[in-house]
C-alpha cells in the first residue's frame, strides 16, 4: 500500500450498516481512512455507542481519527433518548435568545463528546425563505440572514467551548430550494451574487469569523454562478467564494456524496475527482463500501495521471490535521454517562421549546428580537 493510496485515503469519509465495526470498514480505516460518520442505525445505547466509537478510533492506532455526528436538533437526532430532545433550531430562533442558543450548543457538544464523537455536523446556516423547502425548514433557525447569523454563530461558540468541532452547512445556501438533494437536483436560476451577498451568504460569513472548523457544502446548482456544477463540484463557489471572498481556510466537506443529486446527474469518479480539484477536502461517502474503495482508487489513480495535484490531497490532510489537532481526542471504551439526558441539559432544551411555543401561539408580542427577525426575507433588488 504506497503513500498515494493512504493519502487518497485520508480524503474519503464512511459510513456503514451495523452496530459494530464490519471487516470492510475496518479495513478502510487500516488503509488510511481518518474520518466516519454514525447515524441512528449504529445506535442501541449510550454504552453500546462508546464502545464502538472506542472500537473504531482503535483500529487507526496511534492515527487521530475523527468521529463525526449529525446531533443537529428537532427531527435530525441521530441520538435520541436518553439523551436530551434537542429542540429543532426553528425553536431557538422563534425562543431569539442569545444565551439559549449558546447553551444548547453546549449541551449538544457534552452529550455527543460523552460518547467519543469529536465533530457535531451542525448548525444549519440555511435561511428559510422557501415555504415549500421539503429538506431545510425547520431545521433553519428562521427567514432572515440577520437572525440566522446572530444564533449560528452562538451555537457554533457554544459546540466549540466544549472541545467539539462545528461544522455548519450547506454552502452557499440550500435555503430556497423546492427540491431534497437526497433525491433531486436542486437549481437555483436566479441567485446571482447579489442575491447571495444579501440573503444566502452573511451566515457563513458570520460562523467563519467566529471561527468554525468545517463548512459543508450543498449538492445544488447556482445558475448564474455555476450553470453546471453544484456546489460541491464548483471552483466558482468553493474556490471563488469560500476561499477567497469569505477567506474560509478550514476543512470543507462534501454532503453525501450519494445522495441522489450528485449519483443520478454525475458519475461517481468524475464528481469525486472535480469535489476534489474544486476545495472538497474530505467526501463523505456514507453507505456503501465499494464505493468508499472505489473513491480512494479513484483519486489516487487522478494524481497518478496528472489530473489532481499531489498538492491538492495534502492541503487537505493538512487542514484535516487542523481540525484534528483541536478536536480530536482519544476515546475511552467507559466514559462518564452522567451528563446524558441529565436534569441541567434538559432544563435548556424545555426554556426554549417553552419561549418558542409562547412566540408561536403569539403570547409574547413585546419580544423585541422575535419582532425584529420574523418578518419574510426577499431578494436584494
Amino acid at each position: 500500500m504506497g503513500d498515494l493510496d493512504r493519502l487518497a485515503a485520508r480524503l474519503v469519509g464512511i459510513g456503514f450498516v451495523g452496530t459494530s465495526l464490519p471487516a470492510e470498514a475496518r479495513d478502510l480505516v487500516r488503509r488510511g481512512v481518518r474520518n466516519c460518520i454514525l447515524f441512528a442505525r449504529n445506535i442501541e445505547s449510550p454504552q453500546q455507542l462508546a464502545g464502538l466509537t472506542y472500537d473504531i478510533k482503535a483500529v487507526a492506532g496511534p492515527d487521530p481519527l475523527m468521529m463525526s455526528v449529525d446531533q443537529e436538533g428537532g427531527r435530525v437526532l441521530r441520538m435520541r433518548a436518553p439523551f436530551t430532545l434537542i429542540p429543532a433550531m426553528r425553536q431557538v430562533g422563534q425562543a431569539g435568545r442569545e444565551d439559549l442558543a449558546l447553551e444548547i450548543g453546549k449541551v449538544v457538544a457534552r452529550e455527543v463528546r460523552a460518547v467519543n464523537f469529536d465533530m457535531n455536523l451542525a448548525p444549519v446556516c440555511d435561511v428559510d425563505t422557501n415555504p415549500g423547502n421539503p429538506v431545510i425548514s425547520s431545521r433553519s433557525f428562521g427567514q432572515t440572514p440577520e437572525l440566522v447569523a446572530q444564533l449560528a454563530t452562538c451555537l457554533v461558540r457554544g459546540i466549540q467551548s466544549q472541545g467539539v468541532a462545528a461544522c455548519a452547512k450547506h454552502f452557499p445556501g440550500h435555503g430556497d430550494t423546492n427540491k431534497d438533494s437526497h433525491h433531486e437536483l436542486p437549481m437555483l436560476p436566479t441567485h446571482d451574487m447579489r442575491r447571495m451577498n444579501g440573503v444566502e451568504l452573511p451566515p457563513f460569513e458570520a460562523v467563519i469569523k467566529e471561527g468554525v472548523a468545517g463548512i459543508m457544502t450543498a449538492h445544488v446548482i447556482y445558475s448564474p454562478i455555476d450553470p453546471v456544477y453544484p456546489g460541491t463540484m464548483s471552483k466558482k463557489i468553493l474556490g471563488g467564494i469560500l476561499r477567497e471572498q469569505l477567506a474560509f481556510n478550514g476543512m470543507v466537506v462534501s454532503d453525501d456524496m450519494q445522495m441522489k443529486a450528485i449519483a443520478d446527474h454525475f458519475g461517481f469518479d468524475d464528481a469525486v475527482v472535480r469535489a476534489v480539484d474544486a476545495g472538497v477536502d474530505l467526501l463523505w461517502i456514507c453507505h456503501t463500501t465499494e464505493l468508499q474503495a472505489r473513491a480512494i482508487d479513484v483519486i489516487a489513480k487522478a494524481v497518478a495521471g496528472g489530473h489532481l495535484s499531489r498538492r491538492r490531497l495534502e492541503e487537505a490532510a493538512r487542514r484535516q490535521d487542523a481540525v484534528f489537532a483541536r478536536f480530536v481526542k482519544p476515546a475511552t471504551r467507559t466514559p462518564d454517562l452522567d451528563v446524558i439526558g441529565c436534569r441541567e441539559h434538559q432544563a435548556v432544551s424545555d426554556r426554549i421549546k417553552q419561549l418558542a411555543g409562547a412566540l408561536i401561539d403569539g403570547e409574547d408580542p413585546t419580544d423585541a428580537f422575535a419582532q425584529k427577525h420574523t418578518k419574510s426575507v426577499k431578494a436584494p433588488v
